[in-house]
């Protein structure tokens, strides 16, 4: 299992970082994803730019506090959550990714994989915000 953790602190009110990255309707602001379809309250797929379909399933939604979910697609499957924390600075997002390759020879560049997209959400994200004020 490969383990990848990315931690942001944000300007911005909890609640505007919130709505924001669990909006499953408006992902215009993604930079790394072309779709994402909705299956129920629990299940969606993002199709990435080049064309992976990974399923997510909600395992946990506490408003304001954590988000987290299953992930499954053609070359790996796993974990994330992210976590949120009111400050005086904003809002600090602690965002953990754990993963399973299912192919051996990704195995070498799976930790630098996450780390990217982790950084481009995180850009996507903050660029977002800026937008929103």
């Amino acid at each position: 299992m490969t383990v990848s953790t990315i931690k942001k602190v944000f300007p911005y009110p909890i609640q505007q970082v919130w709505n924001l990255m669990t909006s499953l309707d408006t992902y215009a602001w993604r930079s790394d994803i072309s779709e994402i379809k909705v299956f129920n309250d629990q299940k969606f797929q993002e199709r990435s730019l080049d064309g992976i379909t990974t399923t997510f399933t909600i395992t946990k939604k506490e408003p304001y506090r954590v988000y987290a979910f299953s992930i499954e697609n053609k070359n790996m499957s796993g974990s994330w959550e992210g976590c949120l924390y009111d400050t005086d600075a904003g809002t600090q997002v602690i965002f953990t990714e754990e993963v399973r390759v299912k192919k051996f020879y990704m195995k070498p560049f799976i930790k630098g994989f996450l780390q990217k997209q982790q950084e481009t959400y995180m850009q996507d994200l903050a660029n977002a915000l800026d937008k929103q004020g």
